[in-house]
């Protein structure tokens, strides 16, 4: 393939961006990344790094058979996905999810582009539109765009961006974790691909520590919202805890503090709650709290969590946090392969399009990037088939959700087209894994371009 072919340009190097630049140049067609850090920084990332990982370290389970994101891994592997193989070889003991060590895996993605031939990165924001001249433009911007562009894209489309407040979780030094009360086991002792069985530290609460716990969340100082804040929704699937408090005494305990499956060795008996920590890096130094989203002011926060039996003397490597992500109404403005309907040279991918999730974005990304690349090549190429994961969330994001109420969605089985007959339920998730499976394997058999490179 010529190398002197005009480019398609990505912008945006997240996790979408830069899946989409790989599946891109993978197909012979030359691209230019433009991504604006370190030149302009935004309120949630720290480096300068292309996908970066920001609220998680975790890709979320590892399951292909019964977890709908299980499978979207499975599937976006046999597409050749850059984050998936980077992801993969960044893993850190999860039980049965797929976790990474973020400096790792931002590292491997950075330098996987940097060293491909056909992969242009270029620093700096692109503020508005993009030029006209630029023909096949994929916008992965993410959930912090920046105002100048997403000013643009609302004035081109006639719609208001919606929005919502995603929070980052707290991450500890695991040597200053108390193991005297605090202990190894994940639940139900899955080991999962990466993991022994014993992949989380959990610190147990009785009824009066967790009732002091949560009196102490609801009571402390919050951050203050501006006005044209006030009124911007929370995604469920990232709920600040305060927030889950706030919705009754028990709610903590049946979401990210339960504890079923979980033994305290200590007592020989399931605790009343457990707070539960996940490696976060490769030497097992960091651990942050699963599920621990919070927009509690820092100073409150190191009192509160310190409150946990076995965090008594918790040294943060970073404290909880809040930021605004935006998203635009995909099932209004984009067609079925992610073109913006006002202006079909711009295409779209990744949270801005209102999936939700790491990997999510990333499959968003594979896909526009072949969409993009196809165009280019002059061949013809079909969404995958809504009966897989990428194809299930495509068609939720570009029509099957109403416009009118839509907000973030994470891939989920629901999605899915449902089976014919009749089966147990416990039969239907690995049916359609099947079918799943099968399917995209069908539909990259038929790809009209040529196959991607294996991953160096």
């Amino acid at each position: 393939m010529s190398n002197d072919m005009k480019p398609i340009h990505i912008i945006g190097g997240g996790l979408a961006g830069s899946e989409a630049a790989w599946q891109a140049a993978q197909m012979g067609v030359p691209v230019v990344l433009h991504e604006m850090r370190p030149q302009v920084k935004t309120a949630a990332h720290k480096t300068e790094g292309l996908a970066e990982l920001v609220c998680s370290n975790s890709f979320r389970s590892d399951d292909a058979e019964n977890n709908a994101v299980g499978l979207l891994h499975e599937e976006m592997r046999r597409c050749g996905s850059l984050v998936m193989a980077q992801g993969d070889r960044a893993a850190v003991p999860a039980g049965g999810a797929l976790a990474v060590d973020r400096d790792i895996f931002s590292d491997g993605v950075t330098a996987a582009l940097n060293d491909h031939p056909l992969v242009t990165i270029e620093r700096g924001e692109i503020a508005g539109l993009p030029p006209a001249e630029w023909d096949h433009v994929i916008i992965a911007t993410g959930p912090l765009t920046s105002p100048s562009l997403a000013h643009a894209i609302r004035d081109l489309s006639g719609e208001d961006a919606l929005a919502f407040f995603d929070a980052i979780a707290p991450i500890i030094h695991k040597d200053s974790i108390n193991m005297d009360i605090a202990w190894y086991q994940s639940r139900y002792d899955k080991q999962g691909p990466h993991g022994t069985g014993k992949d989380y530290i959990n610190c147990p609460l009785d009824q009066a520590q967790y009732e002091a716990f949560i009196a102490a969340l609801l009571e402390s100082e919050k951050t203050v919202f501006r006005d044209w804040e006030k009124d911007t929704p929370y995604f469920e699937g990232c709920m600040p805890i305060e927030v889950m408090a706030s919705r009754g005494i028990d709610t903590l305990r049946f979401g990210p503090m339960k504890p079923v499956g979980l033994t305290d060795p200590c007592t020989g008996k399931q605790p009343y709650a457990v707070v539960q920590l996940r490696q976060d890096n490769a030497l097992g130094t960091l651990y942050n709290m699963v599920g621990f989203q919070t927009k509690t002011k820092y100073g409150a926060q190191t009192d509160i969590f310190r409150m946990i039996p076995g965090l008594e003397d918790a040294v943060f490597a970073r404290l909880g946090g809040l930021h605004r992500n935006s998203f635009i109404n995909s099932p209004k403005l984009l067609d079925g392969m992610l073109r913006l309907k006002a202006m079909p040279r711009l295409r779209f991918a990744g949270q801005i399009t209102g999936c939700e999730g790491y990997v999510e974005s990333a499959s968003v990304g594979i896909l526009a990037g072949r969409f993009a690349a196809a165009e280019r090549l002059g061949v013809v190429i079909a969404p995958p088939p809504p009966t897989t994961a990428m194809g299930a969330l495509l068609a939720h994001i570009t029509g099957g959700a109403h416009a009118d109420t839509f907000q973030p969605m994470n891939v989920n089985f629901g999605l899915f087209p449902p089976l014919a007959g009749k089966m147990k339920k416990k039969d239907r998730k690995p049916a359609m894994s099947r079918r799943a499976l099968q399917d995209i394997d069908g539909w990259l058999d038929a790809h009209p371009v040529p196959a991607p490179r294996k991953v160096a």
